[in-house]
């Protein structure tokens, strides 16, 4: 007998349609394209739901970005109307020592300068 014609071998498969093995190899192909089918559909939902996450959180900080850039502009309004009313007050200050390293801004010796300092409180 020549080789390859022995009807008891198992290595080689024979392509023909009707035959039982080409039959669950065909079941097999399916059943993995389905699966592979399912796992690229749940793939695709978990990067779109990532992305939705990923453009919320974008908006939120963005938000909050806004509300920050907001909050520093009326923080440096104030800060440049308070050093605008220090200003305007240090000439007439009879209770200030001259200015050291050590203390820009010394303590006032008399209640003075409370009584006649009106400093409108600023509004947010």
């Amino acid at each position: 007998m020549a080789q390859g014609s022995d009807s008891n071998d198992t290595s080689y498969k024979s392509p023909s349609p009707g035959s039982r093995p080409s039959s669950s190899d065909d079941v097999k192909k399916v059943m993995r394209r389905e699966k592979n089918r399912i796992a690229a559909q749940k793939s695709r939902m978990r990067q779109t739901q990532k992305a939705d996450t990923l453009h919320l959180e974008s908006e939120n900080l963005e938000k909050e970005n806004a509300a920050l850039r907001k909050e520093v502009k009326q923080l440096t309004e104030e800060a440049n109307y308070l050093s605008s009313v220090l200003s305007s007050h240090e000439p007439l200050c009879t209770g200030l020592a001259p200015q050291t390293p050590d203390l820009l801004y010394p303590p006032h010796q008399s209640s003075y300068h409370r009584q006649h300092i009106a400093v409108p409180h600023y509004q947010r």
